[in-house]
């Protein structure tokens, strides 16, 4: 169809309407010269972008940006006026860009999860959320820490640009600018980004001592390679490092723990491998067919504790424990290969030969029980209850403990410490937590409305925070809820953190900026336990319930050591499962900052206790 050309008599520089999506050539034919467009002022809002650069010609279909194998440029543009972001988005297809609106400045970061861009193209006056918020939200994710951020405004403030700038920013762009202005602008940031993205992941990418692969960039290729039938993944698990720690030091363990890094590194050759935490690695093997999956455990055993290694002038050999897991299991992420192979090492713990393999449960053993939980989930039957944190110093900071129930069909209430074991053998341990801590949160937000403000602990598995954006996922809850985040505390076991640390770390780390805060339960004083309060961006320890009872002896000196520990690295101490006021008194005189328990209060449905007048 054959486009009419204006008028003669016509004023081009007054044109305001928007063409229909990738019409941008067409619509820009009777647009006026480059020089007539700057000669002549515009009247009424300025446009995204000046036609005047828009080629005639639509019958060349630029390809889309990007070199050798690279993927093409995505843009997200972040503008609630239809118009403008249909044309900035038409203008951007037409040079071979991939463009995305938003449009409602809450979808963002759901977007920018989704889509992964190379560049934000954003207004800077939205309703709702303005631009600076957002970039600081953006900014806020570790993962979009290095996104290109630039604003596209008709705003000629040059304070609010420096504002901007200063929050994160990397350009202001003002309104009207020509296609090709806008084109080049962008090309330049993201080859720029995508330049520099390289460069980090090379230097990021492999240890400088030992040669292994960074954990993130290994388990990132895991997860592209998910599903797969065949492979394996590997976790090697060094025995005795406590004594170890004990007898020379951890610098020298920690120098221990490099060689026997870099003789794995020699040992798994084209195999990825990564160190995962103080004594444990791990070793993805693509493509190895499984007759060949219990023999390469064999290579890592053998390679290991056969190999002198010298600490301290002193030559000792490494025993090696060995679980695997075979990805013809049909693993959809890496978190659930991780799980499994870890797993499989637990159970090699037990075997003289110390090599398990991952093997399934059958599938009468969890069907009934999955299918229990998820009808428990559909129908709504589990519930929080939450227990009070009080300080014993006083206060009106109002705190609590959540505790998971399910309420089974005949009536039967079930804790935490059933339905836990048996959501994590039925695979569903992810769905629950995320249930729990979207409760939380809905709690959190509706007490924040009442201007009545509380800080929920929250108990949640390592294997859900090993999962792939769930922190990306956590950090835009809570903002999108507008909530602070030291009001949610995540809650950790000692045990699990023991052999998760570098996952917790990684989690926890991507959290810091949004401001949640951590808390490791169930704490015991050991060399090991002791190290994870420095590794950690702790808040909080939760005592062992056996120091409630701790009124003498070694234990009681474990607790004090405990404590005096937390408080030298800034953490505050919460006392744990206090029934009677002699436990409450023991604990007290420890130094404990904060008591949990049914001497002061029963869990309850309700966050009805009274902080303000509590007398401990």
């Amino acid at each position: 169809m054959q486009v009419p050309k204006a008028a003669e008599d016509a004023d081009p520089a007054t044109r305001a309407e928007t063409p229909p999506q990738a019409y941008w050539r067409r619509w820009s034919e009777d647009a006026p010269s480059a020089q007539a467009s700057e000669d002549k002022p515009s009247s009424g809002e300025a446009p995204v972008v000046a036609a005047a650069d828009a080629p005639a010609n639509d019958s060349v279909t630029l390809p889309p940006l990007g070199t050798g194998d690279e993927p093409p440029y995505r843009v997200l543009i972040v503008e609630d006026d239809r118009a403008q972001a249909m044309f900035a988005e038409s203008v951007l297809n037409g040079a071979g860009i991939e463009a995305v609106v938003a449009g409602d400045s809450r979808d963002v970061m759901d977007t920018m999860q989704r889509i992964k861009p190379d560049l934000v193209l954003m207004d800077l006056h939205m309703p709702g959320m303005s631009g600076a918020e957002l970039t600081t939200m953006i900014r806020a994710h570790e993962s979009f820490l290095h996104t290109p951020i630039v604003f596209l405004t008709g705003d000629p403030d040059p304070e609010m640009q420096y504002q901007v700038l200063e929050i994160g920013a990397d350009d202001f762009l003002q309104k009207p600018i020509r296609p090709r202005h806008l084109i080049a602008a962008i090309e330049s940031r993201v080859k720029r980004a995508r330049s520099l993205g390289k460069q980090r992941m090379t230097e990021a990418s492999r240890h400088p001592a030992t040669g292994l692969m960074a954990r993130p960039v290994l388990l990132q290729a895991l997860s592209s390679a998910l599903p797969s039938p065949a492979g394996g993944v590997y976790f090697i698990e060094i025995e005795g490092t406590s004594t170890l720690r004990e007898r020379f030091g951890y610098a020298a363990l920690e120098r221990l723990m490099t060689e026997a890094g870099r003789r794995l590194g020699e040992l798994a050759g084209a195999h990825p491998a990564t160190r995962l935490n103080d004594h444990s690695f791990l070793v993805y093997t693509p493509g190895l067919e499984d007759l060949g999956l219990d023999r390469q455990a064999r290579v890592w055993r053998d390679g290991i504790s056969q190999h002198a290694f010298e600490i301290d002038g002193h030559t000792i050999r490494l025993r090696a424990i060995v679980g695997y897991a075979a990805l013809r299991h049909g693993f959809n992420d890496a978190g659930s290969a991780l799980e499994a192979a870890e797993s499989a090492s637990r159970q090699a713990r037990t075997q003289s030969i110390g090599i398990a393999s991952y093997e399934p449960p059958e599938p009468g053993q969890t069907s009934d029980l999955s299918e229990y939980l998820r009808d428990a989930l559909a129908d709504d039957r589990f519930e929080l209850i939450y227990q009070p944190i009080v300080a014993v110093a006083g206060g009106d900071e109002a705190q609590y403990q959540t505790l998971l129930r399910m309420q089974a069909n005949d009536g039967t209430m079930h804790n935490a410490a059933e339905i836990v074991p048996a959501a994590e053998q039925a695979g569903m341990i992810h769905d629950i937590d995320r249930w729990v801590l979207e409760r939380a949160l809905v709690v959190l937000q509706h007490r924040r409305a009442q201007s009545r403000p509380v800080r929920l602990f929250v108990p949640q598995s390592p294997r859900t925070l090993a999962r792939e954006a769930y922190a990306d996922w956590l950090a835009s809850a809570i903002a999108v809820r507008g909530l602070e985040g030291p009001s949610l505390v995540v809650d950790i076991r000692l045990a699990d953190a023991l052999i998760h640390s570098v996952t917790l770390k990684a989690f926890c780390d991507s959290l810091v900026p949004v401001g949640v805060q951590f808390c490791l339960s169930q704490y015991e004083h050991s060399p090991d336990a002791d190290s994870l309060l420095s590794q950690l961006p702790l808040g909080y320890i939760r005592l062992s319930a056996r120091y409630a009872h701790a009124d003498a002896g070694a234990l009681r000196d474990a607790m004090r050591t405990s404590i005096d520990r937390a408080h030298r690295q800034g953490l505050q101490v919460i006392g744990h499962s206090v029934e009677d006021p002699q436990a409450a008194a023991t604990l007290w005189m420890s130094g404990i900052d904060f008591i949990q328990g049914n001497l002061v209060q029963q869990a309850a449905s309700e966050l009805d206790f009274d902080f303000k007048n509590a007398v401990l």
